[in-house]
């Protein structure tokens, strides 16, 4: 029972705010166009590079979706540089992981991710480098490449975000600005819930755990320095989890004793470094590209790891505390509300989930014709 109880509890700490970051995300997706990417990033150099870890970081995609965004943002003439910034930025962050950092991890982690982010980008970006041929960013516009969203050529990027692995939509037709808030209804309670459900319900299962079972400080003597932020490393690399959901493991974690600044390493370096994208890193930028991109984002989580724990120290402020404190800040009646509406929409993202496999499977069975039994 204390287990369940304290599953509860922690969704009702992290559904105002979870949900206030899936509708701030939807608007976003749905009012800012994909051209005004494209325009900004479309250059090379130092400036292009910093726009585009700024424009990737509040961005709603996780680590499937950015990939077709980032290779559409290369062929239309964005450096190897601005690239990888986008790429690093975009999964590392968001206007909901952020959100939700501010319920479970407090307001130091809500602030120090973002930066992190954003800088951990910019020094990814800076170590790819330019572009050694200029014609790099142009040769692969008539191919065509298969993404996490099937086949399809990127030039889909001239379109808006709403349009990325969705289809064409009609030219003639101009959505207005009701369309768009429905567009983001739409997306919120939707396709964004349905990518972050699993991991979502894991991380608060697994947070739920380690406050029932494992004692405050159990992990205490070995959850702090390099050898801690390693083993975030080593762990987060092959798991596919995107920044939202990896934070209430993170929580989960920092309950144990793991020292802030590891879990601010996991937190970086999941969402950036799993398989997948490094998959698409290494194949359309090249391997120097790769090892670019693994030590910038690894070297910076590692840096602002230490970093945290250090000031923390210094200025003796403990950051479990701090989440104590706020979490009062949203009634309690309108907390266990939302908890209600955020547990509909997940049972509602995985029954879709289930349904579809469930139609898929039975399409693809092969019909038996009468009388051949």
């Amino acid at each position: 029972m204390d287990l369940l109880l304290n599953c509860w509890l922690l969704l009702v700490t992290a559904a105002p705010w979870l949900l206030l970051g899936f509708a701030i995300a939807g608007l976003i997706h749905a009012f800012i166009p994909q051209d005004l990417m494209t325009k900004h990033l479309g250059g090379d150099g130092f400036g292009t590079m910093v726009k585009a870890a700024f424009i990737g970081a509040p961005l709603p995609l996780c680590s499937c979706g950015v990939i077709p965004a980032a290779l559409g943002l290369r062929r239309s003439g964005a450096s190897k540089s601005a690239t990888v910034s986008f790429l690093v930025a975009t999964p590392e962050t968001g206007v909901d992981s952020v959100s939700v950092s501010y319920a479970m991890l407090g307001p130091v982690m809500a602030i120090i991710r973002p930066i992190a982010a954003v800088c951990s980008a910019i020094v990814a970006g800076a170590l790819v480098g330019k572009e050694t041929k200029p014609s790099d960013a142009i040769d692969g516009d008539n191919e065509t490449e298969t993404t996490c969203c099937g086949q399809q050529k990127p030039t889909v990027l001239r379109q808006s975000i709403s349009s990325v692995c969705s289809p064409d939509p009609d030219p003639s037709t101009q959505p207005t600005f009701v369309d768009k808030l429905s567009t983001a209804f739409h997306f919120s309670t939707g396709k964004l819930i349905a990518d972050t459900a699993q991991w979502l319900v894991v991380g608060i299962f697994f947070a739920a755990v380690v406050q029932t079972f494992v004692p405050t400080e159990l992990l205490a003597s070995y959850g702090q320095g390099i050898l801690a932020m390693t083993v975030m490393v080593l762990v987060s690399i092959p798991m596919y989890i995107c920044a939202t959901a990896s934070t209430p493991i993170a929580a989960g974690l920092l309950f144990a004793g793991v020292s802030p600044g590891s879990i601010l390493v996991f937190m970086l370096a999941g969402p950036a470094t799993n398989i997948a994208t490094l998959g698409v890193v290494g194949k359309e930028l090249g391997q120097r590209s790769l090892i670019a991109y693994l030590f910038g984002v690894v070297a910076t989580a590692m840096v602002f790891g230490g970093a945290l724990d250090v000031a923390l120290a210094y200025y003796n402020i403990d950051i479990r505390e701090g989440i104590e404190q706020h979490s009062h800040l949203v009634s309690e009646g309108l907390s266990q509300a939302l908890a209600w509406v955020l547990v509909g929409l997940l049972a509602r993202a995985f029954f879709n989930t289930a349904k579809s496999r469930f139609f898929t499977a039975s399409a693809n069975e092969p019909l038996v014709e009468e009388g051949s039994v």
